[in-house]
């Protein structure tokens, strides 16, 4: 009787404990951020330089022709032919849709990428843009645009070769920027062990450097269209999007998502301090390299489809925190949640505040952003290690 009675309070404990991620604060966050994400995007694709009305638009986005066509999901999805639509349907859909969901996966990417390092650092002034990641993973790219933008690689294969060109290597190309950024990054900022100040200094410093550098690559460009290019990735940019940025950044969004989601528990492990890690078996440095690596590529994946894009990564954990607290279980899916939906919001306004004008999206993150961490300096007494 007792052993059933311990094995139904362990069932209890259990189901209680996977209850407890889904709080009333953590839902009202999430259902807002869906609402946002929505009207964000039917305001977009309500609005271009083809005239439609907006319930003319609307009727675009739900066409069942469409949106039940399995023919246009695989077009969509993996690039095959597009198949016969209404010339609204045809606008929405592969004009404008593509760069909500971009704005989606972007949003994504830079929140969990901030959280992670937040934790991997306990300092929550870190996110991929101050510790240099986004630098680096942005130098990468820019030296393929300018210096290697022509070239192909031919991969041998069982039944032949697979020729790959450059812009389809984007995301691993921004990956190994972001990691070497970092691993120097830490080795500056390493001295017996990191500090939450040394690393923040040493990720200005090295994003400081990596700015130089892409500034000057600006000087070896000759085409004025590559240098165009260039200007949008270093200053974040949803212009021009379509269905191949979303092929190019989903599988690694979905790899980073996964990954993030797992690791909950080693990121509220990390944030006990070392020795507590330690003294519950974790092994610290591997498991802070290992998530690191998570948050690399999630950055990457998003820089490689829209530029640098700054604060994301910075304000949007501090505002999933002070709604549903510093647990990471509840923390990355806000993150995955809130990080879509100041995206959407953010290209709205860029996309209309100067109409027909369309300014880089990175731009009025750095508008909003700004003034929001001020407000998070003069609230909180202490800034700085988690």
């Amino acid at each position: 009787m007792s052993g059933e009675t311990a094995t139904g309070g362990g069932a209890t404990t259990r189901r209680e404990r996977w209850l407890g991620w889904f709080d009333g604060s953590l839902f009202t966050l999430c259902l807002g951020s869906v609402v946002v994400v929505i009207a964000g995007g039917l305001v977009q694709v309500s609005f271009g330089a083809f005239s439609m009305s907006i319930v003319e638009a609307w009727q675009a986005v739900f066409d069942p022709e469409v949106v039940f066509n399995r023919q246009a999901w695989e077009a969509f999805l993996f690039g095959a032919g597009v198949p016969e639509m209404n010339k609204r349907s045809l606008i929405v859909w592969n004009i404008r849709l593509p760069r909500v969901f971009v704005a989606v996966l972007v949003g994504m990417n830079l929140a969990v990428s901030g959280a992670i390092f937040q934790a991997v650092t306990r300092n929550e002034l870190a996110s991929p843009f101050i510790l240099g990641v986004s630098s680096g993973a942005g130098l990468m790219i820019l030296l393929t645009l300018v210096v290697f933008s022509g070239m192909t690689l031919v991969v041998p294969l069982v039944f032949g070769t697979l020729t790959l060109g450059v812009s389809s290597l984007l995301p691993v190309i921004a990956s190994l920027g972001g990691v070497v950024a970092f691993l120097i990054v830490y080795a500056i900022a390493w001295k017996n062990g990191t500090s939450p100040v040394r690393l923040v200094l040493a990720g200005v410093i090295v994003g400081t450097v990596f700015g130089s550098l892409q500034t000057g690559l600006f000087f070896f460009a000759d085409d004025l269209g590559v240098v165009q290019s260039a200007i949008a990735w270093t200053t974040g940019s949803l212009t021009g999007t379509d269905w191949e940025q979303v092929r190019m950044a989903l599988p690694w969004t979905g790899l980073a998502m996964g990954l993030a989601l797992i690791s909950s528990r080693q990121l509220n492990l990390l944030l006990l301090g070392e020795s507590t890690a330690k003294s519950l078996g974790m092994s610290v440095e591997r498991v802070r390299f290992a998530l690191s690596g998570i948050a690399v590529l999630a950055a990457a994946a998003s820089i490689a489809v829209a530029g640098i894009v700054g604060f994301v990564g910075l304000i949007v954990p501090h505002m999933v925190r002070n709604v549903v607290g510093s647990d990471y279980r509840k923390l990355v899916i806000g993150c995955v949640f809130t990080g879509p939906a100041l995206m959407v919001a953010a290209d709205v306004g860029a996309r209309l505040a100067l109409n027909p004008v369309q300014i880089p999206v990175g731009i009025v993150t750095g508008l909003v952003g700004g003034p929001y961490f001020l407000y998070l300096m003069r609230k909180q007494q202490n800034m700085g290690e988690i």
